[in-house]
């Protein structure tokens, strides 16, 4: 996932598949959220995204990962919240 030029991190294809669909529907409302990834070289990087925030998601695999809407409901429970969706807590 690229958010701007200086900042990009790896995140597996089926995680990615989920945040994806969680980010897309935060922004379809209009709401924007905190999002902190461990990143093996910089600690946590904590991204504020907004709607209008330059977003990049490239995923590896050739197939579509299934999708598990329990994890959808978790992510957007976590996404909603006050501490934001950290993905340490997650996966």
């Amino acid at each position: 996932m690229i958010y701007s030029e200086h900042s990009s991190v790896d995140i597996e294809d089926r995680l990615l598949a989920h945040l994806r669909l969680v980010i897309m529907n935060k922004f379809r409302r209009g709401e924007s959220f905190t999002m902190t990834i461990p990143h093996p070289n910089h600690g946590n990087l904590s991204l504020w995204l907004h709607p209008a925030s330059p977003l990049l998601m490239q995923f590896y695999g050739g197939r579509q990962p299934t999708i598990d809407r329990a994890l959808i409901e978790q992510l957007m429970a976590h996404a909603s919240s006050p501490d934001g969706l950290t993905l340490d807590a997650i996966t």
